[in-house]
C-alpha cells in the first residue's frame, strides 16, 4: 500500500467571509489547494453542533452538524438568499458568539423562502435520529439554552412519556429539520469533490457523548444516570502529560451492561451513520474501548477514580459484521495497558503517534511502525511551539537527532516536517499550522483548558498556503 498523507484542518478555520469556515465555495478552494499539493487525506474535527465551550466535542448530536457549516453563500445561489455582507472576513480567530448571531438571522431568512420537495421529504424520512434531535433543540431554545436535565419534567421526560402538545412549537421544530437538510446536503457536495480529485475525508468520532445532548436525552437506558437524568458517574482521564490533576470532561458514562443487552445499537447507528459521512473514521479515546475511567460527581478534579473494562471486543465484533468495509483508525495515544493495542491489532486497526513526543524518550529509532503518524493532532502545540518552549540542551539533542539521521531543513519546522514524512508510517498527518510554522497562536486546543482561546484558531486567508504550495508539493513528491 502507498503511503498515505493528510492534511489536518477544521473546517471552521478555513478562511471564509463570514468569520469562520463552512460547507461553501471556500471549501472547494481548499480541496483544489490540497489536491495541487498532492496531499491524499482532509482530516477534519467533528462537525456536529457545539456545546460548552464551543469544544467539538461535547457536542448537542453526534447526528446533526452545526449550523454554523452552513453555507450562506450557496443559499443564495439556491434563491434562499439576497446578497449577503462580509463579516469578519480577514480576522485570525473565531468569535462564536457573534458569527452564530450574524449567520442566524440569515438562515432564518433563507427558512422563511424554502419550499419543502420531495428529495427533502425523502431525506426527512430516512433520518432516524432527526425527529429527537429537533424537538431536543426547540425545547432547549425554549427554556433558554439550559441542560435537559433543568427543563420542567413533561419536557425532560418526553421521550418515555410523550406529555408535551408540540403544535405550538412546530415553526422551531420545522426550522431545525430544514438546517440540516441542508447542511447534509452541501456537506454531501464537499465530500462528493473531494472524492473526485482523489481526497479522502477523515472524519473524528468523539467516544463520548455530552449530557447536554439529544443523544443523552432520547436515549437515557444506555447511562448511568439518575431518575431526573444527572449523571452517576462522569468521563475523563487521569494525570497525565497535559495536566498533573487529571481532565475532568463531565461526560456521562455508558451503562455497558445494557448496551450489550441491546447488541450496541446505540453505537452501531452512530457509526454507521458516520460512515456514510466521511471515507476514514478516527475514534477519539479509543483506550475507553478497553478500559474507562469512572470518576464520581463529587470529584472536582479527575484525580479520584476507577479504570472499569468495557466490552471492546464484543462491540466490535458486532459493528464489523455489520459494517465490514468500515475503515477505523484509534486515537491510542497516552500511558496504555498491553490491552489496549492488542484490541487494536486484533481488527487491524492503525494507531497514531505523534511526533512530538518521539523524542520524550531517548531512542535511535527514526522508523515509525504501522499506524498514524501526527507532527501534532488539534490537542498539541504547533511544533514551532513546542521547539520554543524545550530548554537549550533539549534543542540541542533535538538538532543533533536531525543531523545525525539526514533530517534537512533551513529551520527546525522544515526538519521536523521532513522527519515526519520519511519517518517510515503508512499514514502521514500534518496540521496546516505546522506547514505554515506557525507559532503558539496556530494551536487549536489546550487540553484540561476550557474556553477562549480553544478552538478560536483561524486561517485569515489562503495566500501564505498557496504561496507555500510549490515546496509542500516537493517535499511530498521527494517522500513517495
Amino acid at each position: 500500500m502507498n503511503k498515505q498523507i493528510g492534511i489536518l484542518m477544521p473546517v471552521a478555520s478555513l478562511p471564509n467571509r463570514f468569520g469562520s469556515g463552512d460547507f461553501g465555495p471556500d471549501a472547494f478552494h481548499f480541496i483544489d489547494d490540497i489536491k495541487k499539493a498532492g496531499f491524499d487525506i482532509w482530516q477534519i474535527l467533528p462537525l456536529n453542533p457545539l456545546g460548552f465551550g464551543n469544544s467539538p466535542y461535547q457536542p448537542f448530536s453526534s447526528y446533526a452538524m452545526d449550523e454554523m457549516y452552513l453555507s450562506l453563500d450557496y443559499l443564495r445561489k439556491d434563491g434562499l438568499l439576497d446578497e449577503v455582507p462580509d463579516y469578519r472576513k480577514n480576522t485570525g480567530s473565531i468569535d462564536y458568539g457573534k458569527i452564530k448571531d450574524f449567520r442566524h438571522k440569515y438562515l432564518l431568512k433563507a427558512f422563511e423562502r424554502f419550499v419543502p420537495n420531495e428529495d427533502y421529504q425523502k431525506w426527512v424520512k430516512e433520518q432516524k435520529w432527526l425527529r429527537s434531535y429537533e424537538i431536543f433543540m426547540t425545547f432547549k431554545e425554549a427554556n433558554d439554552l439550559r441542560s435537559w436535565i433543568e427543563w420542567p419534567s413533561p419536557m425532560r421526560d418526553y421521550p418515555e412519556k410523550k406529555q408535551v402538545d408540540l403544535k405550538p412549537y412546530e415553526k422551531t421544530i420545522l426550522y431545525h429539520r430544514f438546517i440540516q437538510y441542508y447542511l447534509f446536503r452541501q456537506w454531501t457536495q464537499v465530500k462528493t469533490y473531494a472524492n473526485k480529485n482523489g481526497i479522502q475525508i477523515m472524519g473524528d468520532i468523539p467516544f463520548y457523548v455530552g449530557l447536554d445532548s439529544a443523544d443523552c436525552w432520547g436515549n437515557r437506558p444506555n447511562f448511568l444516570l439518575t431518575k431526573n437524568g444527572k449523571p452517576r458517574f462522569i468521563a475523563g482521564v487521569p494525570p497525565d502529560y497535559f495536566s498533573a490533576v487529571g481532565q475532568r470532561w463531565g461526560n456521562p458514562i455508558y451503562d455497558w451492561n445494557y448496551m450489550l443487552k441491546d447488541r450496541f445499537s446505540f453505537w452501531i447507528s452512530r457509526l454507521g451513520y458516520n460512515r456514510n459521512l466521511f471515507d476514514i473514521i478516527r475514534l477519539d479515546h479509543f483506550r475507553a474501548f478497553d478500559t474507562f475511567w469512572k470518576i464520581p460527581p463529587s470529584c472536582p478534579t479527575a484525580a479520584i477514580g476507577k479504570w472499569i473494562e468495557a466490552p471492546g471486543y464484543k462491540l466490535f465484533d458486532t459493528l464489523l459484521t455489520k459494517y465490514p468495509d468500515i475503515e477505523i483508525v484509534a486515537e491510542d495515544l497516552g500511558d496504555l495497558r498491553a490491552q489496549v493495542h492488542q484490541l487494536r491489532d486484533h481488527y487491524g486497526f492503525r494507531g497514531m503517534t505523534v511526533l512530538q513526543f518521539h523524542f520524550s524518550v531517548k531512542s535511535d529509532n527514526k522508523q515509525i511502525p504501522h499506524c498514524l503518524a501526527y507532527t501534532g493532532t488539534h490537542d498539541n502545540e504547533t511544533i514551532k511551539s513546542w521547539y520554543m518552549r524545550q530548554k537549550p540542551d533539549r534543542k540541542r539533542a533535538i538538532q543533533s537527532w536531525f543531523k545525525k539521521y539526514g533530517y534537512q531543513g533551513k529551520t527546525v519546522v522544515d526538519k521536523f516536517l521532513h522527519f515526519a514524512l520519511n519517518c517510515g508510517a503508512e499514514m502521514v498527518i500534518i496540521p496546516l499550522a505546522d506547514w505554515l510554522g506557525i507559532g503558539p497562536k496556530g494551536t487549536i486546543n489546550h487540553p484540561g483548558k476550557i474556553g477562549s482561546p480553544n478552538w478560536e484558531w483561524r486561517l485569515a486567508s489562503f495566500d501564505k498556503f498557496e504561496q507555500k504550495l510549490p515546496e509542500i508539493r516537493k517535499l511530498i513528491s521527494e517522500s513517495r
